[in-house]
């Protein structure tokens, strides 16, 4: 069995429950939905034998893995999941939620869009704010139980707007408080 590789990559985790842990990122190509704000450029990918993957990820220290994309519910199967946790991985998949995966994943960290999730139950969920009026939605996503809520201020690429938009957050946080803040760290620090 194959899966599309975006790449692999050793670094901290930046945001989120784990911030701070170091991890492995396996980031695989390809996502249902096109968000204006992502990160992942899915027009390269590399197509590598399971195998092949296992391999790639033995070298790193850590036994923490963070699986992300694009959306791993594409391409994350059972049998892969198996083989991580054979070979002793904790393993964290960073989800939109809109598909669901299979059994195993330890630590689902689910980042809803503006479509319907497929889960009641996540481990953690992370909603993304980027400022405008009509993503005020949070509360439709306390019907989603979880360990964690987070609500990350999405950067815009516009500094004043970023500290707008992280003022906002802050705030509703604030008057919320079973939400924490999450911010991406590893932008604060430049790191990869």
């Amino acid at each position: 069995m194959t899966l599309r590789v975006n790449e692999i990559f050793y670094s901290l985790q930046g945001e989120g429950h784990f911030t701070g842990t170091p991890a492995v990122f396996l980031r695989l190509s390809g996502c249902n939905l096109r968000c204006p704000f992502c990160d992942t450029d899915h027009s390269g990918y590399t197509v590598m034998e399971y195998e092949e993957v296992l391999d790639r990820l033995s070298v790193f220290p850590s036994r923490h893995i963070v699986i992300t994309g694009g959306e791993p519910a594409l391409q994350l199967t059972t049998e892969f999941l198996v083989m991580l946790h054979d070979a002793g991985w904790f393993v964290q998949v960073e989800t939109n939620g809109s598909l669901p995966l299979p059994e195993g994943v330890d630590w689902i960290t689910c980042s809803p869009k503006n479509v319907p999730i497929v889960y009641s139950e996540v481990s953690e969920l992370k909603v993304l704010f980027d400022g405008r009026e009509d993503d005020l939605y949070f509360e439709r996503f306390d019907c989603v139980r979880a360990q964690d809520y987070r609500l990350q201020p999405c950067d815009v690429g516009d500094l004043r707007r970023n500290s707008e938009i992280l003022a906002d957050c802050i705030e509703y946080v604030k008057a919320h408080p079973h939400w924490r803040l999450s911010l991406q760290t590893h932008k604060l620090i430049n790191i990869h």
